[in-house]
């Protein structure tokens, strides 16, 4: 069964087709600036190992991008299927199902009608999905398809996790809550931690950490997450690139009475703030650590307040879940960055935690546990597109 993963943003859209019997990606993409001048597809055949090849075609809506998609997957120099009959389904990516929507589900008219609902809790990312859904279905109407949201994998959590200390009001009528995000992310490599220590994921109690430019720590017993750091949005938990991560929120307030908007304040928190802002160098943990090396004593400073926020959630899911088996490293940073995957389980060897440094500069999926250590440390690279496949595989097959 072949697969069609699609990820739409406002005027982009990025894809991957994936053939199912094999586990492989036959060809991906990305278009750019739909609705802008200068739109275009980059396309890359993985399938016959072709450089990436750049169509600039206008797009003026995202059907038009889903038509380039799908001329570029039939092609027969730049293509790996003969029709679009070969491709079986589609997945979408979806970031918020809010609490209707516990699993991946397959798209009906009612399943719509209630992303629309879910829309007030992501106006920036669920229309693009939605539109991404709606161009899908004009183009290939036949196909089934299939939401995967990135919230869905932490609705396991219990009510004392996800609640916040308001008015109960606030939750009743304007579901104030935590909803958790990177869920795909944390499923994947949750689930892929369970593979590696070969036991029965009920039997396990892991914490994963998604780590890039957006971070989120989650805890996962039993297979099931019971918390995770993002909270009603991904500005939740640690510091970030550009978001500030958990803070005081009488800091709002306090910068609302000196004059700063609601706008100027909701931009200074989610994109000037986080390592980015505390450094002065950017929020790249490349040039933070090479501006660390050459004695910036900011960028070294918000290089600590990372890994130390890091270290604090691993603490506390351990507590929460009463032990520990695994901590899982995955994405940019966590994957990537050797220097900061130490930094933040430094300190934690009396929890059992040892890594093997030599081990620790390998890339790849890895166990860096160093001897002695009764608690697995692995690096899984994430991946998303395959986890959304396999979801809708699984529904639609």
């Amino acid at each position: 069964m072949k697969i069609l993963v699609i990820n739409a943003g406002s005027s982009s859209l990025k894809y991957q087709l994936i053939d199912m019997d094999t586990r492989s990606v036959m060809a991906k993409g990305l278009c750019e600036r739909i609705g802008i001048d200068g739109s275009n597809l980059q396309h890359t055949c993985v399938l016959k190992a072709l450089d990436k090849k750049t169509i600039t075609k206008p797009m003026k809506d995202h059907g038009d991008a889903i038509q380039m998609v799908i001329d570029a997957l039939v092609d027969s120099e730049i293509g790996v299927i003969s029709s679009m009959d070969e491709i079986g389904a589609v997945g979408h990516r979806v970031v918020h199902g809010a609490e209707m929507f516990t699993d991946s589900t397959v798209i009906t008219e009612a399943v719509m009608k209630a992303l629309e609902e879910c829309t007030p809790l992501a106006p920036l990312h669920n229309p693009p999905n939605i539109i991404g859904i709606n161009a899908c279905t004009k183009i290939m109407p036949d196909t089934p398809q299939v939401a995967v949201f990135d919230t869905a994998f932490h609705q396991t959590m219990p009510a004392h996790a996800y609640m916040y200390a308001l008015p109960y009001e606030c939750y009743e009528k304007d579901r104030i809550r935590k909803y958790g995000f990177h869920g795909t992310s944390h499923k994947y490599v949750s689930q892929k931690a369970v593979e590696i220590l070969g036991k029965d994921a009920k039997d396990l109690k892991i914490v994963t950490c998604h780590l890039g430019n957006g971070s989120s720590i989650s805890a996962v017993c039993g297979g099931k997450c019971i918390d995770t750091s993002m909270g009603f949005t991904p500005l939740d938990g640690v510091p970030m690139g550009t978001r500030t991560g958990s803070m005081d929120p009488a800091v709002m307030t306090f910068l609302m009475n000196k004059g700063m908007t609601a706008k100027e304040i909701d931009n200074l928190v989610n994109k000037k703030s986080g390592v980015a802002g505390v450094s002065g160098v950017s929020s790249d943990f490349r040039d933070l650590s090479a501006a660390a090396a050459d004695g910036n004593e900011r960028a070294a400073l918000a290089l600590d307040m990372f890994a130390y926020q890091v270290k604090k959630y691993i603490g506390s899911y351990a507590a929460a879940m009463g032990g520990i088996d695994a901590v899982v490293f995955t994405a940019g940073v966590g994957e990537n960055d050797a220097a900061t995957r130490k930094a933040i389980v430094s300190g934690l060897e009396f929890m059992g935690i040892k890594i093997n440094d030599s081990k620790n500069e390998t890339r790849g999926t890895v166990d860096i546990t160093a001897d002695g250590g009764t608690v697995k440390t692995l690096v899984i690279p994430t991946d998303e597109e395959m986890m959304i496949a396999i979801d809708t595989e699984r529904l639609t097959k």
